[in-house]
């Protein structure tokens, strides 16, 4: 199966020739299945926004390639770049500051209706996609500035989905927000990603959330791809990962300090039924008692 995404070292170097001269990304090869829902991490200034804004064509590499769906977007001859942004849509952090229509609908409305769609699909894509995101009928109808931040969030969030992109790339999309506001954004994500099979980019800075709900996971470091491997994997370089100043989340941090005491416990552990399992099959190993709930 061909990739959906694909770079050939994908190089990014901002004010060539100035003495700001920077290169925000370096020689990134990857390759993306069509259906994932990845995860990329890295420190501030690590790259990942860099990159991914290549994906839709918003920058164009210094050097190297990108194909998505086997076309290399920036051939002139064979590729259109306004079809590769309808093909991969971009919500950029804090999107709820580029709502600027008078209602919900018409904010969600506004890239099918730019696509040349027809009032009806228009209207399906609105509505099926406010279900998704969780905006009820009346709130259509309401003006986008009467809502609470993580309302919208979720109608910015929901005019990029309602493109039906075949990738979906979201940068930070929990920024901000409570902890109640994080867990609702992601689990509507990822209910955007169970119903349409699309590819979903999810570009955060908190392992936590993508620890959670990615398959797969991206890691930069300085301008480089450090690694992208099944979230199982890049757990077992928890420490290189620490090293590099991201935060692991709490409960892989909890068993590295446990081996770190002494136990020769996993430290490759990053959601709690994960730990639990764990616990049991350490105690179980070593002739221990396993506690039961009443």
């Amino acid at each position: 199966m061909e990739p959906i995404i694909r770079t050939e070292k994908l190089t990014y170097t901002y004010s060539v020739g100035t003495p700001f001269e920077k290169t925000a990304v370096k020689d990134v090869d990857l390759e993306i299945e069509p259906g994932e829902l990845i995860g990329i991490i890295g420190h501030t200034g690590s790259g990942k926004s860099t990159l991914i804004q290549h994906f839709n064509g918003l920058i164009k590499p210094t050097s190297g390639k990108i194909y998505i769906d086997g076309q290399d977007i920036w051939d002139k001859n064979s590729c259109n770049i306004r079809d590769i942004r309808f093909k991969v849509g971009l919500v950029f952090q804090y999107p709820e500051y580029q709502i600027f229509e008078e209602t919900v609908y018409k904010d969600i409305a506004f890239g099918p209706k730019n696509m040349g769609l027809d009032e009806k699909e228009i209207d399906r894509r609105v509505r099926e996609t406010a279900e998704i995101v969780g905006l009820s009928e009346e709130t259509l109808g309401k003006s986008p500035f009467e809502l609470s931040g993580g309302q919208k969030r979720r109608v910015a969030i929901a005019g990029v989905m309602a493109m039906e992109p075949k990738v979906l790339i979201l940068d930070e999309p929990t920024a901000g927000l409570d902890p109640k506001g994080r867990d609702l954004i992601m689990s509507r994500i990822k209910e955007f990603h169970r119903r349409t099979g699309a590819t979903v980019l999810l570009v955060s800075h908190s392992m936590e959330d993508v620890a959670k709900f990615a398959s797969r996971i991206i890691v930069m470091n300085k301008s480089e791809l450090f690694c992208c491997d099944e979230t199982p994997e890049i757990f077992k370089k928890a420490d290189e990962i620490s090293a590099m100043g991201l935060a692991v989340p709490q409960i892989t941090r909890v068993f590295m300090k446990l081996r770190q005491s002494g136990l020769d416990i996993r430290t490759d552990v990053y959601t709690l039924d994960f730990a639990i399992k764990t616990l049991r099959e350490y105690m179980l190993a070593h002739g221990k008692e396993i506690p039961h709930a009443e």
